[in-house]
């Protein structure tokens, strides 16, 4: 198993940036795909990005492609989310989650270990 601890998040205005981490513990980091997930009031849970166990490969929503990064490094057992040119909308609960797979998929089902969800609110 693994353990998922978010933190970064914040209140900053449209237009700012914000850097989640999110650090790991238990089995070998490197052996899990990582994304990051957000919920806001009312809404469902939704994907934003994932990054694979090692290569680099990353998917991203397409409501933040282009203003956020996601990355990993594996010899800190942290992923980081970079949130750049942040919106009012990017307001939510993000978490991190873990898929002990192989396929970079933002299915929410396919993640079996989560954190506790760190709040980004984004002020117009």
């Amino acid at each position: 198993q693994v353990q998922l601890v978010e933190s970064g998040g914040g209140l900053v205005q449209a237009g700012a940036s914000l850097r989640l981490s999110c650090a790991a513990s238990g089995r070998t980091f490197s052996s899990y795909v990582m994304a990051w997930f957000r919920q806001a009031p009312g809404k469902e849970r939704e994907f934003v990005a994932a990054i694979s166990r090692s290569d680099g490969s990353t998917r991203y929503a397409d409501s933040v492609k282009g203003r956020f990064t996601i990355s990993r490094d594996n010899t800190k057992n942290t992923v980081y989310l970079q949130m750049n040119s942040l919106k009012p909308e990017d307001t939510a609960v993000y978490y991190c989650a873990a898929d002990d797979g192989a396929i970079l998929t933002a299915l929410t089902r396919r993640y079996h270990y989560w954190g506790q969800g760190t709040q980004v609110t984004v002020s117009s």
